[in-house]
């Protein structure tokens, strides 16, 4: 399956790169980071939880199931766009199959003060750590990928690092596991990862297992003032939002009418 195949390169990689910087030493400068308090913490969190509907904005340049994706504009004038209209910018770091880099995402922090949520296939604590000394500011946890002790271990270790989290979610098994852990946002992905379709109806089945009090994002296949409009009825708090904006020659004009519609 693809995702197995994501997972075994990324461990491929994490191999490489702990030979390059070692873990120890990635460790020691993330809670470095950790105690230089310039930047607020929670952001990511509270920019999604505040009245109204939140967009997060998010920077890829290919995925497997679209190959690379065409964008009319560069990284930094795209950035400038999301600083004008979303309330937290997504960064791809995967590099085999996402064509992410950890070096767009610093590049992303030096040109925006929005919350920057790192997107990965995190399977290691020394991600986490990488995570800290990047500049993000919240990582996704994947419950596909992961088992309830990683599940849970890493949660704990992202609150340590004051990392907030988005819980990614595709089944009623795995909203259920998210909510042993009660993490405060949960992300309901509207793609199977097992093989790539893409269903809004996903949002629609998993929302009424979620308490109230829980910010939920609904990720993948909004394309569409339509599916705007029926994410909205559902209650959703915010939307993750990839190729729409990444294909979009104006990401700001679409965030805003997204937002009003």
């Amino acid at each position: 399956m693809i995702l197995d195949k994501i997972v075994e390169d990324k461990r491929n990689r994490l191999r490489e790169q702990k030979d390059r910087v070692p873990a120890e030493y990635m460790s020691d400068k993330a809670y470095s980071v950790l105690k230089d308090k310039t930047r607020d913490t929670t952001l990511f969190y509270h920019n999604l939880a505040k009245e109204g509907i939140s967009i997060i904005g998010e920077f890829k340049k290919a995925s497997p199931s679209a190959g690379d994706i065409n964008s009319s504009i560069d990284l930094l004038t795209r950035i400038d766009e999301y600083n004008d209209s979303v309330d937290a910018i997504s960064c791809l770091t995967e590099e085999d199959h996402f064509k992410g880099s950890v070096e767009y995402l610093e590049k992303i922090r030096e040109k925006s003060s929005l919350p920057i949520l790192r997107k990965d296939f995190m399977i290691d604590e020394y991600q986490f750590y990488e995570a800290k000394v990047i500049g993000a500011d919240a990582v996704l946890l994947i419950c596909t990928i992961l088992d309830d002790y990683m599940l849970k271990s890493f949660y704990q270790l992202s609150q340590e690092l004051e990392l907030d989290v988005l819980v990614e979610c595709h089944d009623e098994d795995e909203i259920e596991r998210a909510l042993e852990i009660e993490a405060p946002v949960i992300g309901i992905n509207n793609r199977n990862l097992n093989d790539f379709t893409i269903s809004l109806d996903t949002t629609k089945r998993l929302k009424k297992y979620i308490p109230e009090e829980i910010i939920v994002v609904s990720e993948s296949g909004i394309k569409t003032d339509d599916d705007v409009k029926f994410l909205k009825e559902l209650g959703v708090d915010a939307f993750l939002i990839g190729q729409s904006f990444m294909e979009s020659e104006s990401p700001r004009e679409l965030a805003r009418r997204w937002k009003e519609l």
